[in-house]
């Protein structure tokens, strides 16, 4: 007989070098980011970038990344333990990050990016001089993606941020998940793995953003339109999935939508008036 479900028990420490512990998480989060560094080397030649431009770029992502996220996930969706005990924020190992916060620090870190990037960064002859927020926006958002996925598969590692219980013949049972739903025989009922929905919604936008700059050279003819299809599909994306997750707090039960889907409305109806606003505008001849 055929499983129509798949049990999942990976631990999730990949390797340990003594004391320190070398988690799947953490190992898909330092993937994320040298192939995303990869990825945007690639737009970077592409678009005559100066040298050194795109190393100044990878430490402005982690920092504003990192810090972002922390702070989102502390004032998002505990603020009241956090704000009473503000040392515990630095406790960064502990876990507690949030993507809508990584995503607010990413725009503050790349506007800080794009002033450094026209005032002081060198330029030789033929490499590109000047960049605005908007130009910067539209080509970052190829390796967001690609980060994103590695991130949620971090997610499905470590068992957690998971979905309620499922038929389906890919739902996880899993076995290490913070949240448990045993069935009428004590056995754990299989769940939807939201992790990999949300990480193939984050592929399918970078294939189509990859074929959107490399292919029909929109970053250039429509300024705007490939953020704001970014912002529909991975936001709009979220707040289709949350309706399958586990809440992540206790007061998001009494809540219609929860805390992520109302952190993402924003961004998609930025999405949208991206979009109008750059369909509706005169195509660059650039």
């Amino acid at each position: 007989m055929v499983l129509n479900y798949i049990t999942w028990n990976v631990d999730p420490v990949a390797f340990s070098l003594g004391s320190l512990q070398v988690r799947w998480y953490g190992i898909c989060w330092a993937l994320g980011f040298l192939f995303g560094y990869l990825l945007m080397s690639k737009v970077y030649k592409k678009e005559k970038m100066p040298e050194g431009s795109l190393d100044s770029l990878l430490i402005y992502m982690l920092v504003s990344t990192v810090i972002g996220a922390r702070l989102g996930h502390c004032l998002f969706y505990e603020p009241q333990y956090y704000l009473s005990h503000p040392v515990e924020i630095l406790k960064i190992w502990e876990g507690g990050l949030a993507s809508h916060g990584g995503a607010i620090g990413i725009l503050i870190g790349l506007w800080l990016y794009v002033r450094r990037f026209n005032k002081k960064t060198e330029k030789k002859k033929g490499e590109k001089e000047h960049i605005t927020y908007l130009w910067i926006l539209d080509r970052i958002v190829i390796p967001v993606c690609l980060v994103g996925a590695f991130i949620r598969l971090g997610n499905v590692f470590n068992s957690e941020i998971y979905g309620t219980p499922t038929t389906l013949p890919w739902g996880f049972v899993f076995v290490r998940g913070n949240e448990q739903f045993p069935g009428p025989n004590g056995e754990l009922l299989p769940c939807h793995p939201t992790g990999l929905y949300e990480a193939f919604f984050c592929l399918v936008a970078m294939a189509l953003l990859l074929w959107m700059f490399f292919k029909r050279d929109i970053g250039d003819k429509r300024p705007g339109l490939m953020f704001g299809t970014f912002l529909i599909i991975i936001f709009g994306s979220r707040i289709a999935i949350e309706f399958l997750k586990n809440v992540q707090v206790e007061f998001e039960k009494s809540m219609t939508f929860d805390m992520g889907q109302w952190l993402s409305v924003p961004f998609v109806v930025v999405g949208i008036v991206m979009i109008v606003w750059s369909l509706r505008s005169k195509p660059s001849q650039s």
